[in-house]
């Protein structure tokens, strides 16, 4: 399933993981480990943020994924199953032929 991962850090903890290199090394583990369709990093309400779409074979995967986050940045971590064009088109025809 199409998941996005989106987290949100605190300014001072993540300030400390910038400094000791723990940070950017998680994040670069995930984009290992997940293989995204799409990474993007920006800044929210002066936090830093990012989220990540891959694909989730299992939700037995969650806290594989989001214990890096918790554990290294005191990182806010949310998963949301989302769609893109082609999945949302699919899905849509599909209301339409069932009413």
């Amino acid at each position: 399933m199409r998941m996005m991962l989106r987290w949100t850090v605190p300014v001072e903890r993540g300030n400390e993981t910038i400094k000791d290199r723990s940070l950017p090394r998680t994040i670069e583990s995930l984009l290992e480990k997940l293989n995204p369709e799409a990474a993007y990093f920006w800044a929210e309400d002066g936090e830093r943020a990012g989220l990540m779409v891959f694909d989730m074979a299992d939700s037995s995967q969650i806290p594989q994924i989001a214990e890096p986050l918790f554990q290294t940045a005191d990182a806010a971590v949310e998963f949301v199953p989302v769609m893109n064009a082609g999945d949302l088109r699919t899905a849509l025809e599909k209301v339409a032929a069932n009413g």
